[in-house]
This record gives C-alpha cells, structure tokens and sequence, in this order.
C-alpha cells in the first residue's frame, strides 16, 4: 500500500510538472547594430543639431535614434509601423548621452517564428557637468507587447549588469511604464 501511495503521489507531481515545463518557451538573445551599414539616417539638421536614423531591428522591428542638444534616444517601430518612443533622455537622464552600438532583443522561438518581448540598449550619460568625459553607463530595460513598447528598469553599472539586465527583460512584460528619471526604478548594487 505504501509503495502503491508513493507511485501515485510520484506520478501526479511527474504529471502537474511537465505541463509547465512543455509550455515555457526558452528565451534567448539575438543582437543587431545601433550604428554602421544597417542604419541610414532619416533626417539631418547640422544647423540646429539634431539628426535621425533607422536601424534594422528583428521580426519586423525597427529602431530610430534620435540625436539633439547632445543627448541621444531611442523609438521603436513596430511591424505595423506604429511607433513608441522610449524617450531616454527623461526615463533614464537628461545628461548628455549615447547610445551604445548594439540593441539586445529578448526573444521568444517557436519554430520559424521569433517573437520579441524585450529590448536591452547600453545608454552612456554624461552626469556631472564638471567632467563630462566622464560617463555612467546604464542598460535600459524596455517590455515590447503588442499594445506597449517602453522603458521598464534601468540597470546601474555593476558586475552583473548584463545578467541582471537579462532577467528584469524576462519578466518585463507585466511590469508599468517609468515615466521620468525621478521614478526610475533603477537596479544594481
């Protein structure tokens, strides 16, 4: 009887598991350039200091950079050419910025098809006006569903960053908009 109630009990628990697992799809990374021959600029005013382009992005994505007063952001385009602003330069800093030169989209495979549910950029920022070569590196988190693309967390310069970045885009979906710096819900240590 006991043997029979431990078998019983290891199959039901074996049963309740595998579900879940079959229905986690794994997420991975694939990285595309923010700068050289797959982006092309849009639009330029050397007059007024203000420039736009358009990088090739994944599954249908763009990617638009914006550059004024010195300070670089971000919009995404989706395959429906909506377009959502990530708007860095009040989400993360108002300093002068840069982009860094790749885009890591978190994304989701199943079978031939990829289906982005983040995006991680590196955003350089200048803080402290007294030294502005010296420079904060962040990597912005940003949720893509398909009615909201924007910025979710902020990840300080740390050790882990990279990781970190990586598993607050996995579970970015769910998570609010930041609106401003001053309610940056920044991580790291």
């Amino acid at each position: 009887m006991h043997h029979f109630v431990l078998r019983l009990l290891t199959t039901v628990v074996c049963s309740l598991a595998l579900p879940a697992y079959a229905a986690s799809t794994p997420i991975d990374s694939i990285y595309t350039p923010l700068e050289g021959s797959s982006c092309k600029p849009i639009e330029e005013n050397a007059e007024e200091g203000w420039a736009k382009g358009r990088c090739d992005g994944i599954a249908g994505y763009k990617l638009d950079w914006m550059e004024g007063d010195l300070r670089q952001s971000l919009n995404v385009i989706a395959p429906d050419a909506k377009e959502f602003p990530l708007e860095l330069w009040s989400t993360v800093s108002s300093g002068f910025s840069a982009l860094g030169d790749k885009a890591e989209w978190r994304v989701q495979k199943a079978g031939k098809k990829t289906t982005p549910i983040a995006l991680i950029v590196r955003f350089n920022v200048s803080e402290n006006p007294d030294q502005p070569e010296k420079t904060t590196s962040y990597l912005t988190v940003s949720k893509i569903t398909a009615n909201e693309i924007c910025v979710t967390d902020v990840v300080k310069p740390s050790a882990d960053a990279n990781q970190q970045a990586r598993d607050l885009a996995d579970a970015a979906t769910d998570k609010p908009c930041m609106k401003n710096s001053e309610e940056q819900p920044t991580s790291g240590k």
